[in-house]
């Protein structure tokens, strides 16, 4: 659709008639994301209180469409890069967040941690500076004044705070260390997340770990990054009185990681009360039952 009709659509919003403006808005959801500018711009302009309600709900809905597109996307990508589907999972509640400033950022620990390294280091000697860096440096934590915020689920507010829940924090770290050559994966560990360092030599190419073996040690970011064996997973899963399964021990897939965090974000709106924001992730997780 053309400039000049967009305008001539968005000035029909402050319209009594709920039929012109169901058919004017049904009109403007199936344009792109890229006419959300125009809607700001008239919002702007207007003193008009139920056009301005109008315009963000046209505004919200195209965003959230674009977002639950992206994502699609994404499932059905290759790579299913794991910056990128946090980063999606920022735009449902900041549209405007930018994937580049989120990899300025994240350059910027990434430049502090390789300064401090060196060829002759061990898998824990790295890890170890990681830590430094992350937890002693720029302080990372867990933020537990406010354990359930939704927030602590975006990467982007945590990338700025600081402060996330295991999920973020793991997420951050893994990617950081991933862009450095440390084969550190997530698992979905209940209750709490955590990270394997993996034999790299025995991973294969879709970068999947069946063999316990493999696993050389495992990290718990939101306790400052300490490092754990194998029986100290089994002690926390026989304490949580949990079933033991392979997936507690075993580096997990992206897809697994971007929808924890999608329930993460359900369960966390769910506390504050916010229904229609819980339905609106719901929705968006129904994309990962149909891929």
């Amino acid at each position: 659709m053309d400039q000049e009709k967009i305008k001539a659509l968005i000035s029909l919003l402050d319209d009594p008639s709920n039929e012109v403006y169901s058919s004017v808005e049904q009109a403007l959801l199936q344009e792109h994301v890229d006419i959300v500018p125009e809607l700001e711009k008239a919002w702007e302009l207007s003193f008009d209180g139920l056009f301005q309600e109008r315009v963000e709900n046209i505004i919200h809905s195209i965003q959230l469409n674009d977002t639950q597109s992206e994502l699609k996307k994404w499932l059905q990508s290759p790579s299913k890069d794991l910056l990128e589907g946090s980063y999606l999972v920022c735009k449902y509640q900041y549209p405007d967040v930018s994937l580049v400033r989120l990899k300025e950022q994240l350059s910027e620990l990434r430049k502090d941690i390789w300064l401090e390294m060196n060829e002759h280091l061990t898998s824990l000697e790295k890890i170890r500076i990681v830590n430094h860096v992350l937890f002693d440096v720029h302080k990372f934590s867990r933020n537990t004044s406010k354990y359930l915020a939704p927030e602590n689920n975006y990467i982007s507010e945590v990338l700025k705070s600081h402060k996330g829940n295991p999920l973020s924090v793991s997420v951050i770290y893994s990617i950081l260390c991933r862009e450095l050559g440390m084969p550190v994966f997530g698992v979905n560990l209940p209750k709490n997340f955590i990270l394997a360092f993996v034999d790299d030599s025995t991973l294969n190419e879709n970068e999947s770990v069946h063999d316990e073996s493999t696993v050389l040690f495992y990290i718990n970011p939101i306790n400052k990054g300490a490092v754990l064996g194998r029986k100290e997973i089994e002690y926390f899963i026989k304490q949580q009185k949990l079933q033991p399964k392979d997936d507690y021990f075993f580096p997990c897939d992206n897809i697994t990681i971007i929808k924890r965090m999608l329930n993460n974000l359900s369960f966390g709106y769910d506390s504050k009360g916010d229904d229609y924001k819980k339905a609106e992730i719901q929705k968006i997780l129904a994309l990962f039952d149909t891929e």
